[in-house]
């Protein structure tokens, strides 16, 4: 709205500042007098003239005159129309001067047509009504012949072609906090105003450029140009998830551009098509090369590296299961976050007054400090001479203490309190370009321990392959011998000149592998280094995160099939699958389009194994099937990193449109999408035949509980399991493989600590502490109450029943809430919810505070003597309420605004205007509080709930279901409440604005350091930090596994499980666990065996069974019920009868019609009376 305003006054000041001036020349014309018309910055002088006017100048000045005033329509339409895109689309971001640009226009030369045909200058923007249309930085032109872009620093100049914000945006930092939220809690508001001014090149558009190039539109940097001056080829289609067979022969930039700019209408995606020249990088912050050769490489190194700025250069390539990463990102590099964890802190139990120091700390939480670190004290009483904020540093870190390098003899003496928090401080990174890093390399990255000589024999095999390519104009040929001897050759004779950097070994056998695929550019891997390089080029533009330093190399080979290849095999069949046939044959290929695949989530790592499945050709034969299924629904936040979704789905299924989008980039890919959640209420729809049938499940899920039910589906079914996981710059996968490694639930994290509720309740030492108190205040207030008011309403008669015979003190705090919320806090119109929200301040942060302290005071001792205030309590201080305190009357509005929606009364326009909000809380009447003695405040940290049970419960209960049924009777026909669910990604609900006044307030209490509204939303949220890197190299490792799974053959040495933090960088693969062996006799079996008995067997033909195998059966039983056991001598009399009847008739067992067997857990030992753990015993009796 007021966009429209603001529009629509411009409009009528055009039409204000012309039409005087057209009455003016009207005038003259039509023989008036003399007329002077002056204004601000116009002066116009009309003279008599005796000449008369002719008709057409007449009527061609009121024309115009009339234009004028139709301009003022036109504008104020343009402002509702800019009003409702910026409600619509993702919000385009300020300019650092702050200047507006609407999309479409563009204010310089090289702008393509809506076509995307290039123009002269070799670069190409898409025009389209949804996406605002730029050139790059340095073609698009002002209005004095300036560039808009200052050279390498990404500042935005005055020009009208600059892509700079949204419709009517005004903040130069504009943040889209709704679509960002996940990304922000892992970078962080700064870091992210550092991407949105970042102007990135991507040179190379095969698999590798266009993933890197994905994951920076994600994120959500200034600008993305893409350079190719190749063309499509088919070859290209089972790489590039933006490619269709309708773009071949089409110039691989142009045929990108369309479906990238989709993903973010934010961020300016450009083209550039022809030759590329080392004083074009000037205009970007950082530049990738996919595909280029060493010496124009180096080249464009040295220029980047010596230029002012210098320019973040990486190359980065993939080459079947090889790949490498370089980044030298100039002389000089600051790291402002090497790690982006918060800093460590501790509470300060005791400082010694010694030389140095000893600082022991509460055993709260352990610290995690190193030796080295620097910190700062705050909050110290008695060695006040500690909280001058200076950094010191810190030796002999241990769990709860530490010795601090400073002389503190003379200093007072330690009586309370105090916060040691570490200091993070910038690293600053001196690269070597890339003509010298080749020479030198410096210590490698490893990635597998197992292959630490292998990143030296990569850098020399790709030195070996630019050679080759340069000498022959071309990339070996796929199962050609002779290719790859001839780079083995280029290989030996590179290794022979290096002199005492020689290699005793170069394994040809390894280097005809990287020959082979040399030319092929594998899904999987591109997406892995996508997500690498792209983190890489986030660190570049922002500082956050240590960057990779210097080269980084990767195989997988292990990824081959077991059996040798068949030469022949390997060669082209003008498919789109030509390139991954090149490196693992046909007959593999075949494996994984007839597989039969279940995909278990459909969000961020959902979409990623969707592309990656569609690319790679899984389920795409006439007997393979994809069957994916969520049951969730997008949401704007989903945007940032869930590429297979658009704006216009919010609000559909993620599984159809994320299966639609994967039908889009493979239209073979034969795929069901469902919307049920995996678990115990769905196995009729996921019975045993979908379970048996299946090849492979992969797991896309985000959480515990329905990893481990899938788990054991695969565990019983005996099938394959691709397990992945991120949290913002960490990825972790694990292999769950039949037979051969452990299971996912064989080990599990230790359960998160849980704060005692004492501690949330009265004594909070944290802010997490606070917005968990806020959380569970606000669905009491708003949710659970409300609830139950309406349960209590619908059927008074049930509800009292309950109450009564449940008759604890539970139930007596429920009704009391109950009753307060239809009698003395019932609300009839809004200036009733302001009264009750400022009474709810009251209680929060003045009486209850009071009482606190009234019961406990500052000088209070515990029973043994303990000053009971002591470390980590924090004594707290009541609150006096304050209209012109913003934040108290923000928890008032706030509170009375979602008060009012629980009791349906509408919100008046005033409530929102904090003048007219302050003057309606002013004429509230505040009683006062007088502290109770002998009340009753939870101190005990094991206590589970705050309320007491006392004798009277049951008399209680009774008195207020009586008064509660008095309250019913003067409610008005068909009352009921409307309970509010929160919602975290919903900025205007007004949800996060409470949760943040309830934890800011109570932080106040406690002197603990308050938290904006995003950071409250993260922790009361529950957001997990998460960004489209780390996902996308998760699936490309899980997927580099599909390989071997799908081939079948390959041992447990074979596999990899993997961490990876993309912060630091840390790459670590590991060989999965095997499962735990159990032997008896001759016989060995695990966790995956499970014994089949068929031919409906009775109870005595299953004991005589597990008798042959040395095995007696002591106990027998069915779900929670015993079949049989040899303690009870009437279980005899079961002996002959049949086990499916005994579970019928004994455990009420219910078996669905799709059901062949039944399940029995047997108790056993040997003959010598040692007990042995038998597997499950399936029972089939049909």
């Amino acid at each position: 709205m007021l966009r429209l305003k603001l529009s629509c006054a411009a409009g009528l000041c055009l039409a204000a500042a012309l039409a005087p001036i057209l009455l003016g020349l009207a005038l003259e014309r039509g023989g008036g007098g003399p007329a002077c018309f002056r204004f601000d910055c116009v002066r116009v002088f009309v003279s008599s003239k005796s000449s008369s006017s002719s008709s057409l100048w007449w009527l061609l000045l009121w024309l115009l005159l009339w234009l004028s005033l139709l301009l003022t329509v036109c504008v104020g339409f343009c402002g509702l129309f800019s009003s409702l895109l910026h409600f619509m689309l993702p919000r385009k971001r300020a300019g650092e001067e702050g200047e507006v640009v609407e999309g479409g226009e563009s204010g310089g030369e090289g702008v393509g047509s809506s076509s995307g045909a290039a123009s002269s200058g070799g670069v190409s923007c898409l025009k389209k009504n949804r996406v605002g249309c730029f050139g790059p930085p340095e073609l698009t032109a002002t209005g004095n012949g300036k560039s808009n872009a200052d050279s390498g620093n990404g500042s935005s100049g005055s020009g009208s072609g600059a892509p700079i914000m949204a419709l009517g945006g005004s903040m130069p930092t504009d943040i889209d906090e709704d679509l960002h939220s996940r990304q922000l809690a892992v970078y962080g508001r700064e870091t992210m105003r550092r991407l949105f001014a970042s102007n990135v090149l991507v040179s190379g558009m095969q698999g590798l450029g266009v993933e890197i190039a994905k994951n920076l539109v994600l994120a959500g940097v200034k600008s993305v140009t893409l350079h190719d001056e190749g063309v499509v080829q088919l070859w290209d289609l089972s790489g590039n998830f933006l490619f269709s067979e309708r773009d071949v022969g089409k110039n691989r930039a142009l045929a990108s551009v369309e479906k990238l700019q989709e993903l973010n209408n934010a961020v300016v995606v450009t083209t550039l098509t022809t030759k590329l020249t080392k004083e074009r990088l000037s205009d970007f912050q950082a530049v990738v090369f996919t595909d280029i050769d060493l010496q124009k490489a180096i080249e464009f190194d040295d220029y980047c590296h010596t230029h002012q700025p210098p320019i973040s250069f990486i190359k980065t390539e993939v080459r079947g299961l090889f790949g490498s990463v370089f980044c030298d990102f100039g002389p000089e590099f600051t790291v402002f976050d090497v790690d982006g964890e918060e800093p460590h802190t501790g509470i300060i139990a005791s400082i010694s007054n010694d030389n140095p120091a000893l600082v022991s700390c509460v055993d709260d939480e352990r610290l995690e400090f190193q030796d080295g670190d620097l910190v700062v004290f705050s909050e110290v009483h008695g060695m006040t001479e500690l909280n001058d904020g200076k950094p010191r540093k810190i030796k002999s870190a241990r769990p709860y203490s530490f010795i601090l390098e400073e002389d503190t003899t003379d200093y007072g003496a330690y009586e309370k309190g105090g916060i040691v928090t570490q200091v993070k401080l910038p690293k600053v990174l001196k690269f070597n370009p890339l003509k010298e890093a080749i020479k030198d390399p410096g210590d490698f990255l490893l990635s597998d321990f197992s292959k630490f000589d292998r990143p030296p024999l990569l850098h020399l095999a790709f030195q070996a392959l630019d050679k080759f390519v340069s000498e022959f104009g071309r990339y070996p040929v796929a199962g050609s011998e002779d290719d790859a001897q001839r780079l083995i050759s280029v290989a030996n004779n590179i290794n022979e000149s290096l002199g005492d950097g020689k290699l005793e070994d170069i394994n040809p056998k390894l280097l005809q592998h990287f020959a082979f695929g040399s030319r092929a550019v594998l899904n999987p891997m591109a997406a892995m280094f996508g997500g690498i390089v792209g983190q890489e080029v986030v660190k570049a533009c922002s500082g956050k995160f240590h960057p990779l330093f210097q080269f980084f190399y990767f195989d997988s080979v292990e990824s081959l099939p077991t059996e040798p290849l068949d030469l022949d095999d390997l060669k082209p069949r003008n498919s789109r699958y030509d390139a991954q046939v090149s490196v693992f044959g046909s007959k593999l290929q075949k494996k994984m389009e007839d597989a039969k695949v279940f995909l278990v989530g459909s969000g961020a790592l959902g979409c990623e194994f969707l592309k990656n499945i569609a690319l790679m050709g899984v389920s795409c034969g006439k007997h393979g099937k994809l069957t994916v299924t969520d049951d969730d629904v997008i949401e704007k936040s989903n945007l940032s990193r869930q590429f297979l979704f658009r704006d216009w789905n919010i609000g559909q299924a993620k599984s159809t449109v994320a299966a639609s989008a994967a039908t889009s980039i493979n239209p073979r890919l034969n795929v069901e999408a469902l919307q049920n959640r995996v678990g115990p209420e769905t196995e009729n729809v996921f019975d045993d035949t979908f379970w048996e049938n299946l090849s492979v499940v992969i797991n896309a899920l985000d959480n515990v509980n329905a990893r481990l039910y899938v788990d054991q589906k695969c565990l019983y079914f005996q099938k394959p399991l691709l397990e992945s996981g991120t949290l913002g710059a960490k990825c972790n996968t694990q292999m769950v493989i039949p037979h051969l490694t452990e299971n996912y639930g064989a080990s599990r994290d230790p359960p998160e600590k849980q704060a005692p509720m004492c501690t949330v309740h009265s004594f909070p030492h944290n802010i997490d502490h606070c917005l968990t108190w806020a959380r569970s205040e606000f669905e009491g207030l708003l949710e659970k109450t409300p609830a139950e008011v309406n349960a209590y309403l619908s059927n008074p008669v049930e509800y009292t029943k309950a109450m009564i015979n449940s008759g604890d003190a539970q139930a007596k705090d429920t009704l009391e809430h109950v009753l307060e919320c239809l009698d003395k806090e019932r609300c009839e119109t809004f200036e009733d919810c302001i009264s009750w929200a400022r009474l709810k301040f009251e209680d929060y942060f003045t009486n209850r505070v009071k009482q606190l302290t009234y019961t406990f005071p500052e000088d209070a001792l515990t029973s043994t003597g303990a000053p009971f205030w002591s470390a980590p309590k924090r004594f707290p201080c009541a609150l006096q309420f304050s209209v012109s305190d913003p934040g108290h009357l923000h928890f008032v509005m706030a509170a009375s605004i979602l008060r009012a929606e629980t009791f349906g009364i509408p919100v008046p326009d005033w409530a929102k205007n904090p003048k007219k909000m302050a003057q309606a809380v002013d004429k509230v009447i505040v009683p006062g509080f007088q502290p109770k003695e002998n009340a009753n405040i939870v101190t005990d940290e094991k206590a589970t709930s705050l309320s007491t049970a006392s004798l009277d419960d049951a008399a209680v209960i009774n008195d207020l279901i009586t008064r509660l049924e008095h309250c019913r009777l003067k409610l008005p026909p068909g009352f009921r409440m409307k309970p509010i669910q929160f919602e975290k990604d919903d900025d205007t609900n007004y949800h996060m604005d409470l949760i943040a006044a309830l934890a800011n307030m109570r932080a106040r209490n406690y002197s603990i350091p308050e938290v904006d509204k995003l950071k409250a939303k993260f922790i009361a949220g529950r957001i997990i930090p998460a960004i489209a890197t780390s996902t996308a190299m998760a699936t490309g490792l899980v997927c580099l596994e599909l390989y071997k799974v799908l081939d079948g053959g390959h041992k447990v040495e074979d596999y990899r499980n993997s961490f990876a933090n993309l912060a630091l960088p840390l790459f670590s693969m590991a060989e999965p666990v095997p499962p735990q062996a159990v032997k008896h006799r001759d016989l060995t079996w695990t966790v995956w065996d499970r014994w089949i008995i068929k031919n409906n067997p009775t109870l005595r033909e299953l004991m005589q069974w597990l008798q042959d195998k040395g095995l007696n059966a002591y106990s027998i039983s069915c779900g929670s019920c015993l079949l049989y056991n040899s303690m009870f001598p009437r279980h005899q009399e079961r002996m002959d009868r049949k086990v499916v009847d005994l579970a019928k008739e004994v455990a009420k067992l219910e078996v669905p019609s799709y059901r062949r067997h039944l399940d029995v857990v047997v108790a056993c030992e040997d003959d010598d009376g040692n007990d042995i753990d038998i597997p499950q015993i399936s029972i089939y009796f049909r």
